[in-house]
């Protein structure tokens, strides 16, 4: 009987151990070759395991479990045949193609429409007596629902995928879930390898750094005036959408040849300065925060920014990111902004030196050539280690990028004034 070892595979360099995070599918499934069957977490990103060949999988490992690099998960039997699809029994009532098939339609088509009009205190109260299948759980995952929402019809109540969208289709019962509902329940759920990875690596940036922050204001108004007049021309000739993340990111990677220890790292005893800007973006996940990493952005243009960003936060938000994508970072941007954050003191992303928070643009009265006027207004905050970098270059540092953003211009002109650079001073 020929019989497929699969072994976990290398997520990336320095990484010799991951964690079973979900099994996809359930010992003695049959699975097709590159379907996903599991999803691993590693230290740095969560990925999905493809089926190496087509066959029984048999599970060695359980969910939870810590497996190394090259250790068995699961076994493939080869050998065995694909189940026979359950579209057979139809064509064997049938004697009369025409005529049998017309009236077998029919009920047929009742039963699929049978749950829709069920009430919706009957789907809030019917709890399922059986466990979720791997794929309905995940939806419920991702949709946030609660097993005590769904009316399993699988084997022993058991919660299939179809059953989750016929529920998500009818609606819940909004009265039965907003707000709190008295009771004394409480649950436990282990943390991921990569959230302990992470709490690990904040918690160790607290205690090893001398973490300080300094805090800057912007005028948005020159960038949101560039982007409500160019936006439109912008997108149908590079087919990106025209961010606030670009122009900060430009004016980083120029405020960052200015100030190389911002830029720089800590080896032991060296000071490390990088003569290039590798910016990570920090982004949003299911799996949590995830920084992507864009390579050389001092030589890219605005849309290239705008793509790279596009595709590595896709890829993040997808699981599909992987730990080369997201390593040798040389300084982090993280925008708080998108959640309503008015400010913040973002943490330090090691081994790097320092992290621009951008924060929420808010309507504020501010004084313009004597005058008060309303403007757009915007808090960055840059947290930095203040064993390389002094509280001067903060601060510059931080001044540079503002003036960067209000004069934007400037961008295009390595930081100069278009005017000098005309006039060759």
């Amino acid at each position: 009987m020929p019989i497929l070892e699969m072994r976990v595979p290398s997520p990336g360099e320095s990484i010799s151990e991951v964690e079973i995070a979900e099994w996809l599918v359930k010992d003695g499934d049959y699975v097709e070759k590159d379907q996903a069957i599991a999803e691993v977490d590693s230290d740095k990103a969560t990925l999905e395991l493809p089926a190496e060949a087509s066959g029984t999988i048999t599970l060695k490992a359980e969910e939870g479990d810590a497996v190394a690099v090259g250790d068995v998960v699961c076994l493939i039997d080869t050998s065995a045949e694909p189940p026979a699809k359950k579209e057979t029994p139809k064509a064997a009532v049938s004697n009369d193609p025409v005529t049998e098939i017309k009236e077998e339609v029919k009920p047929e088509s009742k039963k699929v429409e049978a749950p829709a009009p069920a009430p919706k205190a009957e789907t809030q109260s019917s709890h399922a007596t059986g466990t979720a299948s791997p794929a309905a759980a995940k939806m419920m995952r991702e949709s946030n629902v609660s097993s005590s929402q769904i009316r399993g019809t699988g084997k022993e109540g058991r919660i299939l995928k179809q059953d989750v969208l016929a529920a998500m289709a009818a609606g819940f019962d909004t009265s039965a879930v907003a707000g709190w509902g008295g009771s004394r329940e409480k649950s436990s759920k282990r943390m991921s390898l990569l959230r302990r990875k992470v709490a690990e690596r904040l918690v160790s940036v607290k205690n090893e750094m001398a973490m300080l922050t300094t805090f800057n204001e912007v005028d948005m108004k020159p960038i949101m005036d560039i982007r409500a007049k160019y936006k439109q021309n912008f997108r149908d000739f590079h087919d990106v959408n025209l961010g606030f993340m670009s122009f900060f990111t430009k004016a980083v990677t120029e405020a960052l040849h200015l100030f190389p220890a911002v830029n720089g790292q800590i080896d032991g005893d060296q000071m490390v300065l990088h003569e290039y800007a590798d910016i990570g973006i920090a982004v949003s996940s299911p799996k949590g925060l995830m920084v992507p990493v864009i390579r050389n952005a001092e030589v890219m243009s605005l849309a290239e920014i705008e793509k790279d960003i596009k595709r590595l936060a896709v890829k993040a938000r997808d699981g599909k990111i992987t730990p080369d994508e997201m390593a040798g970072g040389t300084f982090t941007i993280t925008n708080g902004g998108v959640f309503g954050s008015m400010m913040s003191t973002p943490i330090i992303n090691p081994p790097q030196s320092a992290i621009l928070g951008m924060h929420n643009i808010v309507e504020r009265p501010v004084a313009i050539d004597g005058k008060v006027e309303i403007r757009p207004m915007m808090y960055i905050a840059l947290s930095y280690d203040h064993r390389i970098i002094d509280g001067s270059e903060s601060v510059s540092f931080l001044v540079k990028v503002k003036e960067m953003l209000e004069n934007p211009e400037k961008m295009l002109f390595g930081g100069k004034d278009p005017v000098e650079v005309l006039l060759g001073l």
